[in-house]
C-alpha cells in the first residue's frame, strides 16, 4: 500500500511493507544537527542532484507530479542518510526523522533554519496571490 503523509510541512511518500514495528532512535539536539546536515549535504551530492531536477523538470511545478516523481527521489535520498543512524530504511524511518526535527525545532533555531531549509530543497516555492486578491467569502 502507498501512502503520502504530510508531516512538519513536508510530504513524504512512502509504500508499507509488512514488518515488525521499528523504535524509534533517540537522538540528542547536538545529534540531529549532524543528521540534518547530512541530509541538506546529501541533496547536492551530483548524482542526488541530478535525480531530483530530473524529477523535478518531469513534475513541472504540478503538484500532483511532485508528489509522484519528486517527492520519493528525496525521500530515497533522506533514507540513505538516516538508516545509518538507526531509522529504518522505508518511508516510515523518514517520517519518525521529521518528528524529531519537529520537536526541537522549537528548542534550537539551528535546526529550525536547517528544517527551512530542507522544506525548501523539497518543495517548490508557493506563489503568493497578487495584492488585493482577496477571495470573495461565500
Amino acid at each position: 500500500m502507498t501512502r503520502i503523509v504530510v508531516e512538519n510541512g513536508c510530504l513524504f511518500f512512502f509504500t508499507d511493507m509488512a514488518s515488525a514495528p521499528a523504535q524509534q532512535p533517540t537522538l540528542t539536539v547536538e545529534q540531529t544537527r549532524v543528521v540534518l546536515s547530512e541530509v541538506i549535504q546529501a541533496f547536492s551530492v551530483p548524482d542526488n542532484a541530478a535525480r531530483m531536477e530530473e524529477a523535478r523538470e518531469s513534475a513541472c511545478n504540478d503538484m500532483g507530479k511532485m508528489l509522484q516523481l519528486v517527492l520519493p527521489v528525496a525521500t530515497q535520498i533522506q533514507q540513505e542518510v538516516i538508516k545509518s543512524y538507526g531509522f529504518n530504511n522505508e518511508g516510515e524511518g523518514v517520517l519518525k526523522f521529521a518528528r524529531l526535527v519537529k520537536m526541537y525545532e522549537t528548542q534550537d533555531p539551528e535546526i529550525a533554519a536547517m528544517s527551512a531549509k530542507l522544506k525548501s530543497l523539497l518543495l517548490p516555492p508557493l506563489s503568493t496571490p497578487p495584492i488585493g486578491g482577496a477571495i470573495p467569502a461565500s
